[in-house]
Formats: structure tokens, sequence, C-alpha cells
């Protein structure tokens, strides 16, 4: 409370002195803890008593402050190069912040009542206006802006985003509550049960190799060459054994077998797709890890084959008409629009193809002898998702604006955030983009690019190796970071709102388009992945709390050199995952921007992507590349069958999807166009419906009978008795009315 109560004075040397010693608090009293243990358990303990105290609050004023500041501002741009001692007492408020934000959002089974209500509370605070001020997320992207637009370089971009993805996370809910929200919608709208928990079924996805039972294919093109099968795995016995240990360490030796392309070898990788078809594919590489020596060989009894395809098929409705029009096109001669239910005059076998599309599967019978039993878990191949359901109500509420009424609009933290985002969205995404490309590692420095180093660049440049070397590892660390908290939080608002509204997403996914996101991740993929995943850009012993518990040994460049002893570097496997969703998210069913993958010569920047062995990343590598196949021409798909092997493996199938060919009747590109125009007036016509219009609208219910209007009472002013007779005579009597001139007008 002393603390406290010093933050209020008007010296800003103390007010800082004071904010280090909350600071210190919040990072857990480091100096009188023996562990690493008791610093982060005092951390969270002190974080939750701070917030109790109203600590947030009285922070939330000094950085209101702090970004008003237009001294520092002015100060900043004069000088020539920005250092991290002029983001001083910003990034103290920001760290803060932060840590009570981590702690608090983070729960616990061991957490008391008053910790749990504590956490809701913060959460309500952060995600509603309170005391007429915007959401806290919203500052927090006004000070993205104002940075890329350059009116305050000195702000500490790094914290920002950090503080702003995990306000977000705290306030909507990570990808557990958004499992749990899309369970929950589906029930309200009375859509039939999720088949599979997404996320499950990556889980239990392993990485691509070379699929234990090619024995079985005989003279398949899948299986290998007999005499390349005896070179490299010898026996059926052998080839089991290896796929069940992969199997086990699959995550431990995730990068064992690859090593780092020669400068030569990504020279010519990238001279374009007729090479890359040539060399050869990753999928006929040998990934298999062998057992440690440690253990005994396993037994081939012990292998699990793969049962099936990993998840269930589906099919829209859009699907299902595409296919009666085709048929009743080719049998009867005529179409009946969105009809999916009249089959007269079809054949058969027509008959038979529609009900497999919209029937049931019958999964699991199981039969005991004598009267048997047959149990029966229902799988619908049709599908009918949340987004379809928005866009028919969409559409009926803009049809019949009158009969319907208004639409009731739940108060959610995502609506309040979408509405407080409307106004600057596309500033926000345009600031967003700008910083992920230059922390691109791709990005060539630019004299006119943006300054992200502001906040980790000294004051002093380095003058020996080693400072120069801890420097070079702060800077690509500090990139690493950015790059996460972006691609996490543009993939976390575009579910969001994708769950909220279709047309929100939508909205926010074309002006990402717009703002070139799809060529920057393109951009970001073009690279040695494998090196850049496999990055060492952190000092283990400099990490926290590890470097103010134990004594600091010397630093020398060898240890610089030597780095940690993880084989990957989750930051970057995150953030490489989270940007090919997020391009995926842009890209689905739209076939303007499948084309633009194309067109930017996606396949051989994603199919080399593919040599880092992660089943999630793999997954959505070859989703991207499932929906471009068709356009790029049957030579591609010839001699890349190894790819296409995995995306049926691994990739969902849709029941009527002709990926594989190429005779599509979306494939025509003159469409394209007309597509995104359509999508962008329903956006418009969506928003100006539910944002634009004020309460007292002109589909307000107006009252037409007489004896009410005439029976309702006016407050008119003192005097107007007094001058009542004279309106009438002016306004009424002496005004000559030409009953023509109305008939005509209307």
């Amino acid at each position: 409370m002393g603390l406290l109560d010093r933050l209020e004075v008007v010296s800003r040397e103390r007010r800082l002195k004071v904010a280090r010693a909350v600071l210190y608090l919040a990072q857990g009293t480091f100096g009188e803890c023996d562990s690493e243990v008791d610093v982060l358990h005092w951390s969270r303990y002190n974080c939750f008593l701070l917030y109790q105290m109203g600590t947030f609050s009285a922070f939330l004023e000094l950085l209101h402050m702090e970004i008003d500041n237009s001294q520092a501002c002015s100060s900043a741009l004069r000088k020539p190069a920005i250092s991290i001692a002029d983001s001083t007492e910003l990034r103290v408020l920001l760290s803060v912040m932060y840590l009570m934000v981590e702690n608090i959002r983070l729960e616990r089974e061991t957490d008391s009542y008053g910790w749990r209500r504590a956490r809701e509370t913060f959460r309500t605070e952060l995600s509603f206006s309170m005391h007429n001020e915007e959401p806290f997320a919203l500052l927090l992207f006004s000070m993205v802006t104002k940075f890329c637009s350059g009116l305050a370089p000195h702000f500490p971009i790094k914290k920002v985003l950090l503080l702003l993805w995990k306000v977000v996370m705290f306030t909507l809910g990570g990808f557990e509550q958004l499992q749990a929200l899309k369970v929950q919608k589906r029930e309200e709208l009375g859509l039939p049960p999720l088949a599979e928990d997404s996320i499950q079924v990556v889980k239990s996805m392993r990485a691509a190799s070379p699929p234990s039972y090619t024995l079985d294919l005989g003279e398949s093109q899948l299986a290998p060459p007999p005499s390349k099968l005896r070179g490299r795995r010898g026996s059926r016995r052998q080839l089991l054994t290896k796929q069940d240990s992969l199997d086990i360490y699959n995550e431990r030796d995730l990068f064992k077998t690859e090593e780092p392309a020669t400068e030569e070898e990504e020279e010519s990788a990238g001279e374009g797709e007729r090479t890359l078809d040539g060399e050869l594919d990753l999928l006929e590489q040998d990934p298999l890890v062998p057992p440690p020596p440690s253990q005994a060989p396993l037994s081939a009894e012990r292998v699990a084959f793969p049962k099936g395809l990993p998840w269930t098929p589906k099919v829209r409705q859009k699907d299902i008409e595409h296919f009666l029009e085709m048929s009743r096109n080719k049998f009867i001669g005529f179409t009946l629009e969105q009809d999916t239910d009249t089959l007269v005059g079809l054949p058969r076998p027509i008959h038979e193809s529609v009900k497999t599309l919209k029937q049931v599967t019958r999964v699991g019978s199981q039969s005991s002898g004598i009267g048997s039993h047959q149990g029966i878990l229902a799988k619908e191949h049709k599908y009918i998702s949340i987004a379809d359901v928005q866009i028919k109500n969409e559409e009926e509420l803009e049809k019949c604006p009158m009969s319907l009424g208004e639409e009731v609009v739940a108060e959610t933290p995502c609506e309040i955030l979408y509405q407080g985002m409307l106004c600057s969205l596309p500033q926000y995404m345009i600031a967003l983009l700008k910083i992920l490309l230059a922390a691109a590692p791709t990005s060539k420095a630019k004299t006119d690019s943006i300054n992200i180093l502001a906040d980790v660049l000294p004051e002093e440049m380095p003058i020996t190796v080693l400072q120069s070397m801890k420097l070079g590892i702060d800077v690509n660390r500090h990139k690493e970071i950015i790059v996460k908290s972006i691609s996490a939080l543009l993939l976390l608002l575009l579910k969001h709102f994708k769950l909220n509204h279709i047309y929100q997403f939508e909205y926010v996914s074309q002006h990402l388009v717009f703002a070139n996101c799809i060529p920057l991740i393109l951009k970001f993929f073009n690279q040695n992945i494998l090196s850049y995943i496999t990055a060492k850009n952190s000092i283990s012993v400099l990490d926290y709390p590890c470097c103010i518990i134990q004594d600091l040994p010397e630093l020398t460049t060898e240890s610089l050199e030597a780095g940690d002893n993880n084989q990957f570097c989750w930051r970057n496997l995150f953030s490489c995952i989270n940007l090919l969703r997020l391009l995926n998210k842009l890209t689905k069913w739209k076939h303007s921007r499948t084309m633009m993958l194309v067109v930017f010569k996606s396949a051989p920047i994603l199919k080399r992507a593919l040599k880092v062995k992660q089943a999630m990343l793999q997954l959505y590598v070859l989703k991207l590349l499932k929906i471009q196949t068709k356009y790029l021409g049957r030579q591609w798909r010839k001699s890349n069958m190894k790819t296409m092997s995995a995306i049926y493996q691994k990739v969902r199938h849709r029941m009527n999807d002709d990926w594989a060919y190429g005779n599509d009747i979306d494939a025509r590109p003159w469409d394209f166009q007309a597509e995104e125009c359509t999508l962008r007036a329903n956006i418009e016509a969506f928003n100006s419906r539910r944002y634009d219009r004020p309460q007292d609208s002109e589909f307000s219910p107006v009252d037409n009978c007489l004896q009410s209007v005439l029976g309702q009472r006016l407050d008119l002013p003192e005097d107007f008795h007094y001058s009542y007779e004279l309106w009438l005579e002016r306004e009424v009597f002496s005004q000559p009315i030409c009953w023509e001139e109305l008939l005509q007008n209307h």
C-alpha cells in the first residue's frame, strides 16, 4: 500500500523507482529465494496479491500517461539512433502488467476460491469497457499502430505484442476454450455434435514416413523397388521394429537424421519447381530412428497398424447440390436449384450416391453369436458448419428486415472487441504485418523500414567479440518472439471471430489478404526452415529464473556457440505451425486466394517445409498443397506421387472432391474476381446492418392508428398556445396543396 501511494508522486524518477520495486515483487522477490520453484511460487502469489490491492489499475493510469507523453515521443524522433534507454519506463510498466496477466491467467487445481474469483473479475475488467474506457486490448492495438506510423518509435514493441497476445488469450480463450465454445454453439444452433476433436486427432498423428504396410501393396506405386527395400530395411521384421521405435521416439529425435542443407543446395532449391521435383522427395528419405542402445529390440507383435484414415469424411450441402445439378443436366436436361430431395428421373446409382452423401456411416458393429447385438456409432458424412447457419440467417435478415425485426446480439468479449476494432481494423492488420515482415529472417535491412530493435539495442554498441555474439543472439531471439506473438495473435483472432460470426472472420481475412499476408507468409517459409526450427538463439544460463538463483558462469564465445541441449526450438516450431494455419484459414474454399498460392509458386516452398518431421506442421503443409494440386498440372502430380500419397493418408477427405484430377468446375479463372467482390459486398452489408444503423432507424415500427396518435401526450413549450393560431394560418391554411404533384411524385 505504501508503494501504491508513492506511485502517485509528481517526480518521474521517483515513480520509476517505485515501479521497479513492484516489478521485483511481481518477479517473485528472487533475492530471498533459494530455488527456481520458490521464485515461481512467490511470483504467482505476489501477482494475485498485487491485483487484489488494485495495482493493475494504477499501472494502467501510468501507461496512459507514458503513451501520451509527447516529450518522450519528440525526443525519440529527434535522436539519430534509438536505444533501450529510451523505453525504460514503458518496459517496467509492461513487464509488471505482463507478469500479472500471465500468472493470473493460468489455472491450477490448487487455486483457492478467492484466487478463482479474482481471475474471473480480472478477465471481466480486461474484456469489457470499464469507467467509459475502451477494452485493454484496444489500447495495446493503438500502441502498435502508433509505433508503426512513426509517431512513437521508442515503444518496446516486443513487450506490447506479447502482452496483447496474452490479453486476447485470457479474455477470449485459448484453443481448448475455443473447442468447448464450438461444441456449445453447435448445441445452441441445433446442429449435430462434432465427430472428433481436431486437436486430439492431430496429437495422435505421426510425422510422414514410409507406411508400415507398403509390403502388402504389391506392385503399387507406393511401394519402393525391391532392391531399394532390401538395401534400406532388410526384412519385414526390421521394418516393423524401426517403425515402432519411430512412433515412440519421434518427438525426442525429431531432427536427428536431418542435416542442414548447404548453401549450394539452398540456392538450387530456390531456382524453381523443376529442380525441386528432380530431387529426392522427403517421403522417400529414411527418417527411421533406431532405438537407444540401452533398450532391447521391440517385438513385431507390439506394432499397431493404422486401422484407417485419421479423419471422418465430410461433404457440404453445396457439394450435394453441385452433384445433383450435374446429374440432372446429364440425365434429364434441366436443374432444380437448391433441391437435394427430388430424385425423380435419375437412375438408381445416383439415388445410392445421394444416400451415401447424405446419410450416416455405421461404424463399430459387433456381433456376439446368437442374438447378435450391433453397437452402432453414427457419423454423418454431411457436415453443416456454424458458418453455414450464420450465412443463411444473415441472408434472411437482409431480405426481411421488418418482419424479422432487429437481431439480438450477445455482448460477449469477442463481440465487444470486434466492435472496438471495426473502425481501425485495416490499420491494425497492416501494422501487425509490417512488424512481421521486419521480424522475418528472410527480410533485408532497409533504411525506410520500421525499427523493431529499439528495445534491444544498447546505448553503446559492443566492442568485443563476446559482446557482439551476445547481442546477435539477443537480436535473433527478439525477432523470434515477435514472430511468435503476432502469428499466435492473428490465428486466435481469426478463430474467435469465425466462431462469433463468419462475416467478422471474413472482414479480418480480406484485410489481411489486401495487405499481402499470403506472399508475406510464403516469403517467411522461403528459407531453410529446418535450420530456423533448430536455431539456438538463447543462452540457457541467462534464462529467468535460472540466472538469479545460480552463480553465473563466465560467458565465453565457446559457451555461446554451444547453446542449449534442445534438438529444436519450440518457439520457432510454434510460429511456423501458426503461420501455416493462418495461410490455411485465408485460402480455404477461396479459389481466388488459392490461385495466389499457385501464382507465387508456393508448391516448392511448401514442399521443402515437409523436411521438418513434425506431424502438425506437415498436416497443414499438405492441406495447402492439396487445395492447389488441381492447378499444378499433370506433370507435377506425376512427379510428386509420394506427396500425393501423404495428402491421401493425412488430410481429411471430401466425399466428391476431385482434388487429384484437376477437372473441377470451380477452376474457371473468370469467376475469381466476382467471388471476392460478392464476399466484400456481403461483409459491408453485414457491418452496416449490425453496427452503422442508429437505434431509431427507418425500420422501427410506425403507429398508424389515428386515435392512439392523437391520444399521445406531447410536451409543448409554454408559449406555444399564444402563437398556435398564427402557426395554423401560416403553415396549414395558407399553403396550397397541389394534388397532381403529390400523385406524380408517388
